[in-house]
């Protein structure tokens, strides 16, 4: 039975001492019920309860920006990010050229260049200098 109670005893203790920073460190506008030095005071004072309490009512839930969620968004999702960068015409026409090239490779028939006849141009395993 003494081994239970100090068992206990410790498990209140480290409770106490993990609410009491928690508190101390929680953000202030997200505090619920009573002022931070009030939820400290309870924490020390009220044994077993005061932490639970904090715990379950004075940890407020985080609020969310209006018209944002928690949601977290890819880069290239973001209109504020693609507005942060800084890409200018050349960038925007270079980059056509690179699609357009890319969708070429795809459609053979779109190239200006001749297919090689078998023999000609690259062989597995062989380097043309």
């Amino acid at each position: 039975m003494p081994k239970l109670l100090i068992g206990l005893g410790l498990a209140v203790l480290i409770l106490t001492v993990y609410t009491l920073v928690d508190c101390a460190l929680f953000d202030r506008n997200r505090v619920r019920g009573l002022p931070r030095w009030v939820w400290i005071l309870v924490i020390v004072l009220v044994p077993l309860i005061g932490p639970l309490l904090w715990l379950f009512v004075g940890r407020g839930r985080g609020t969310t920006p209006v018209g944002r969620s928690f949601r977290t968004v890819a880069p290239d999702d973001d209109p504020d990010f693609l507005r942060s960068l800084n890409v200018d015409k050349d960038d925007r026409e270079r980059l056509r050229r690179l699609e357009e090239d890319l969708a070429n490779l795809d459609n053979p028939d779109a190239t200006d260049k001749k297919t090689p006849e078998p023999g000609e141009g690259e062989q597995p395993g062989r380097r043309d200098v």
